[in-house]
Parts: structure tokens; sequence; C-alpha cells
């Protein structure tokens, strides 16, 4: 950091198991990817290459070398695994992701219906390749999965060998864990967290008031995704106390004055 500042919480160190920031790459190009790590790439702990974007993106290579360079894992998003999945070329994707170098997979049925038994056989199958984010929750707001579901889901996921259960907000922030208009399912969050460890999990968060629901929550350590490029260095700034919305969160003020 550039300054000495006390009273400033302690972020876990990368490379980090709890506390990850997953950023959502839309379509950055190569410059601004560069552009992107040369700033923010100490706090970024996943890219994520959004939705199918990674099979439209011109010189793809290029792009995940800039990551690499930065020591930064990419990969393709849920719906990509899922485009392959329903034209039957799970052992095509596999292939891609070898092809590429990618040792982050993600396997979600948010937008194809996937028996729970044959999902979880999928993330044991791709354990075997890398290390396996599976999410949980539907792209559809009329689909409301209740707490007990979502917390017997994300158990079999993370039995079945997923490092994380990511949960579902989509890239909006709007459906999943929240409500339409972006506010935070708040009975469902806390019933989950009854049962599943908060560092198995990465909530997607791309609103700042999602964001700070989970660091006010879970603390500055919290798992957060989906977050936008030029989102990253306010978010981090907001996980440490310096952004108004949680400028008072860490201060002793006794020690404060």
């Amino acid at each position: 950091m550039n300054f000495n500042l006390k009273q400033i919480p302690e972020r876990n160190k990368k490379p980090r198991l709890d506390g990850i920031t997953m950023v959502m790459d839309k379509g950055l190009s190569i410059n601004e990817a560069e552009n992107f790590m040369s700033v923010s790439g100490p706090h970024v702990d996943i890219v994520k290459l959004g939705f199918g974007t990674s099979f439209v993106t011109p010189n793809l290579e290029g792009k995940l070398k800039v990551y690499r360079s930065y020591d930064i894992p990419v990969y393709f998003g849920g719906t990509l695994f899922e485009a392959f999945l329903i034209r039957n070329q799970f052992e095509d994707y596999i292939a891609i992701c070898k092809e590429y170098g990618i040792t982050y997979m993600e396997v979600s049925d948010g937008s194809i219906t996937i028996p729970h038994a044959e999902k979880c056989g999928y993330i044991e199958k791709l354990t075997q390749h890398g290390i396996v984010l599976s999410e949980v929750g539907s792209k559809d707001a009329a689909h409301i999965i209740p707490p007990y579901k979502w917390i017997e889901l994300m158990r079999a996921e993370l039995n079945a060998g997923s490092t994380y259960v990511i949960a579902e907000a989509r890239e909006a922030g709007n459906v999943g864990i929240y409500r339409g208009s972006g506010e935070v399912r708040e009975g469902l969050v806390q019933e989950i967290l009854t049962q599943i460890p908060s560092e198995k999990i990465i909530w997607e968060a791309p609103q700042k008031a999602q964001q700070l629901y989970f660091i006010e929550l879970i603390g500055c350590n919290v798992n957060l995704g989906n977050i936008a490029p030029s989102e990253m260095l306010p978010l981090e700034a907001m996980r440490l106390g310096l952004r108004g919305d949680t400028f008072h969160l860490y201060l002793n003020k006794d020690d404060a004055q």
C-alpha cells in the first residue's frame, strides 16, 4: 500500500483461498486488459471471460497471455460450458480448456436444465483437469429456489469436488440471491450461511450496494464475483474502509482521535 494508515483491516494475501475477487471481463481488448492489470492486478484473484465471449474474442490467446503474465487465472463463463453441453460436446469443452491452458472451469445450469446428479458427475470429471467452480441458482427470475434447496445443491456440489460454489446473480445482479430490484434476499443468504462455510461461496455482487452488504455481513475477506474491471479499485477501497460506505466500519473511535 502507498501510505501508512492505522486501523486498516487485514486482507488475506495472494494467492488466497478466501477474500477473493472474481472480475468479469465482458470484452476487454488486449490493450484494455493490460491497462486493467497494470492498475488492478495486485487485487484481482480470478478473471472470468463472461458467458460465451471467449468464442467471439479476437486473438483470445493474446488476451490470456496478458492475464497469465500477472499470474491471474482465467476461466470461461458457465454459459459456454452449457453451450457445449447442450450440443453433446462435453469432451470438446475439456479439449478447448486444455488447448488454451485453462485450468479453472465453471459448471453451471443457469440456462439449461441438468439433473443434479448429472451436474455433480460433470463436476467430478472436471476436477481431474483443474479447479472447478460450480454455480447455483437460475438465470430465470421466475424460478425461485427455496433456501433449503440452495443449501442442498451447494453441499452436494462441494462434495462432488467444487472448490467454490458461486451464488448466481447474473451480470446485472437481479436474479438468484437478489430480487429483481437488486435487493439482497437477506433471509436466503443468512440461511445459506448457517450450513455452508462462507469461505467456500463466491457471491456474485456486481452492484455497489450488494458488495457493501456482504462486506458488512461477512467482513473484508468475503468472496465476491462478477465485479466490473472499472469497479475493482473502488471495491478494494470499500473492503478496507477507505470509501464512505465503510469508512467507520473498522475504526476504533478512541484510538482514532
